[in-house]
């Protein structure tokens, strides 16, 4: 079992929540322990982390824990393996203090963030991502 710590459209409510989440256990709410850079960018309006601690806000986002399977769709859903897309380990803490843990993280490289839509954020609440099966 991992744990996954996920920022925008995987989290519960979002679009791709149902397809790699749905059955994983949710830990709680969380944040990165360091500053990320957290935007939204793309002609697909989607929420991108960089591997870049230090930089942009603590990013606000849940925690779960997932099997070999639940790992390989998220990878999946996350475009891991293609260029400029990855996973990485990050630590997290619970929102209001507690102890910290590590965690899976996905990230993407500055060449996904074009066109840029957004400043760095903490929290990702944007609704206008397109999900794959809706882009022409």
């Amino acid at each position: 079992m991992a744990k996954v710590f996920v920022y925008g459209t995987l989290k519960r409510g979002f679009p791709f929540f149902p397809l790699g989440l749905a059955h994983a256990k949710y830990l709680g709410d969380v944040q990165t322990v360091d500053p990320y850079p957290m935007c939204i960018a793309a002609d697909f309006y989607g929420p991108m982390m960089l591997d870049e601690p230090g930089k942009g806000m603590k990013v606000v986002g849940e925690l779960f824990e997932v099997d070999a399977a639940e790992l390989e769709k998220l990878d999946e859903l996350e475009d891991v393996g293609k260029p400029g897309s990855f996973r990485t380990r990050l630590t997290v803490e619970p929102i209001g203090g507690g102890v910290p843990v590590e965690a899976i993280g996905f990230m993407k490289t500055e060449e996904w963030l074009h066109p840029l839509h957004s400043g760095h954020l903490s929290d990702y609440q944007d609704r206008r991502f397109i999900p794959p099966w809706e882009r022409s």
